[in-house]
């Protein structure tokens, strides 16, 4: 019997605008984002309240239309900022269709992605200037109208500052082309690229149901405040980053923007974030560095007897987490009340500690073709290692279960995308109809469903590794117990072939700074020593055809997606 994530009430979207709609009637003079402006040496802070956002989308919105963009596809690149927000939900909400590129992708893949769209326009910081020139000398690229994000002086481009000022102009005189237009919620809104690969990297078409149906979804489950803040990590072009930020606007929270991975924690310190959404790289980086300092700090004994005293008084409803953590919480800014992981697994030993410090941290799972979130944890719903129970309008099954349970997870909800942009076959693929007319979304993931109703992902697989005897490996498995150990940034365990079969073998980064500390200046062999040490010790916890057998160690990032999945396939070839 399937349990329904739902514990809060929540407004029934039918499309993007009606949300974007809904907070700024709720919440007009609230701040929807807080923009960091250098000028010079001095640092200045811009609101953006919600009316102010809804009368910028409707002044951006009705001069797009005038420069003839109804019904036409705008393609978006850039580092997250507030243009960019403003860009996608004014096309979305009236223009024509969205096409948010990677900013991430190397110039020819930029413009394969132009040409494969069918882009009719872009809308970029000018950082990519020199490309939109080649794009525009390139006969294979359609765009028309090229509007760069900053104000530039380059014949043949417009800024979005201008193109604002004229919509302003153009509702004072009437015009009602954008603000009257119709929203159909079954047609393709967007089209996101799966993969930075070009070659490799399917056209997701996503219709406002499927995004709105998401929202609604999601309003069921999380809590947020009008009160918060909430650092806008994930990039935009990935479909949680922007699905993501609207679900914040549309609860009537502040968005703020992160200056990069170096400052992290300084933003968070400096807007005082108390909801931060990331991946797991990340949030396994920050509580390891948490950590380390505990460690250096002789206070590791006072943390441990902390947690079991916190633990034994929640059980009487007695919650001194944030008290009693008090230091912890205030290195990470004093505010942060929420961490929500997405892109890939979390370490369950990380998610229980956060909890253990009073910050609620909890896992979603979800794809680009579901708009995204399948499943997810919330506070009342949790269960350590499991990415929780499926949303509200969504079904979940395992499809061809093993004797352990364990088969592909499928699901269906109207969530699941219309497509993938011309291609019928790849579609068919991933997406069965039953006898019942249900369309049953395919995800590659394997996972089980245990009898409480949560779901757990054992691997994705395509990276399954299968032995010659039969038996399966799951890589991520394995990559979760590595991760626990200290100098580890991170690893990938994968099959090296050897004769007619594979050997379970595994790289490591090793985070540099902490050896440095721990160890001194150790050789890159003896460092290897101590790992080969704890890797069997791992083992000799493990069933005989798991062990890890081979190892190669590194202080070199690997190759990753903006999401910072590591590309297993590139890594592979050069191993």
């Amino acid at each position: 019997m399937k349990r329904y994530n739902k514990i809060y009430d929540a407004k029934t979207f039918k499309n993007v605008r009606e949300v974007l709609d809904n907070a700024v009637e709720l919440y007009p003079d609230n701040k929807a984002f807080i923009i960091k402006e250098k000028k010079g040496k001095d640092i200045e802070y811009k609101n953006i309240t919600y009316k102010e956002f809804k009368e910028q989308i409707n002044s951006l919105g009705t001069a797009l239309i005038d420069l003839g963009l109804k019904d036409k596809r705008v393609a978006i690149i850039s580092k997250n900022r507030y243009e960019w927000a403003l860009t996608y939900f004014t096309v979305l909400n009236g223009v024509g269709i969205t096409v948010p590129l990677d900013k991430g992708l190397k110039e020819e893949e930029i413009i394969s992605c132009l040409v494969r769209s069918k882009a009719d326009s872009i809308v970029f910081e000018k950082e990519y200037l020199e490309t939109m020139k080649k794009a525009k000398a390139n006969k294979n690229v359609k765009i028309k109208e090229y509007i760069c994000m900053d104000d530039i002086e380059e014949e043949g481009f417009r800024n979005i500052s201008d193109v604002i000022k004229n919509g302003e102009k153009l509702l004072k005189d009437g015009n009602k082309n954008y603000v009257g237009a119709e929203i159909d919620e079954e047609k393709m809104a967007t089209i996101i690229f799966t993969s930075g690969t070009t070659s490799m990297s399917k056209a997701v078409m996503l219709s406002h149901k499927n995004i709105a149906s998401n929202i609604t979804d999601m309003m069921y489950v999380e809590k947020v405040y009008d009160t918060d803040v909430n650092m806008a990590f994930l990039p935009f072009h990935h479909t949680f980053g922007s699905t993501g930020v609207l679900f914040f606007l549309a609860n009537g929270a502040t968005n703020v923007f992160c200056d990069g991975l170096k400052y992290v924690q300084k933003n968070l310190v400096e807007y005082k974030v108390s909801v931060f959404v990331c991946v797991p790289l990340l949030i396994e980086a920050m509580y390891k560095k948490i950590l380390a300092e505990v460690e250096k700090q002789g206070k590791m004994k006072i943390v441990k007897t902390g947690t079991k005293i916190s633990k034994f008084l929640l059980k009487f409803g007695i919650d001194i987490r944030r008290k009693l953590f008090k230091e912890i919480i205030e290195k990470l800014g004093g505010n942060l009340r929420f961490i929500i992981s997405g892109a890939s697994a979390l370490d369950k030993n990380v998610a229980e500690g956060f909890n253990n410090f009073g910050i609620l941290t909890v896992q979603g799972y979800g794809l680009t073709e579901t708009s995204p979130v399948l499943t997810a944890e919330n506070e009342k719903t949790m269960k350590l290692g499991s990415v929780g129970i499926p949303m509200y309008s969504v079904d979940v099954k395992i499809d061809n279960p093993d004797e352990n349970g364990i088969g592909e997870i499928v699901a269906k909800g109207p969530n699941v995308m219309l497509g993938y942009y011309e291609n019928e076959e790849a579609t068919n693929e991933v997406i069965k109809v039953d006898k019942e007319g249900n369309r049953w979304f395919h995800t590659g993931d394997l996972g089980y469903i245990d009898k409480d109703g949560f779901v757990f992902i054992t691997g994705r697989k395509k990276n399954v590794i299968v032995l010659k005897n039969g038996k399966n490996i799951f890589p991520e498995e394995l990559e979760a117990l590595v991760t626990n150990l200290p100098y580890v940034a991170e690893n990938m365990v994968y099959g090296k072939t050897k004769g007619d079969d594979l050997v379970v073998s595994i790289k490591v980064v090793y985070n540099e700074e902490y050896v440095k500390e721990k160890y001194g200046e150790i050789s890159e062999e003896d460092l290897k020593d101590i790992i080969w040490k704890d890797i069997k010790e791992i083992n000799n916890k493990l069933p005989t055809y798991k062990h890890i057998k081979n190892l190669v160690i590194t202080k070199e990032p690997m190759i990753k997606t903006t999401t910072a999945k590591i590309k297993r396939f590139e890594e592979e070839k050069n191993l």
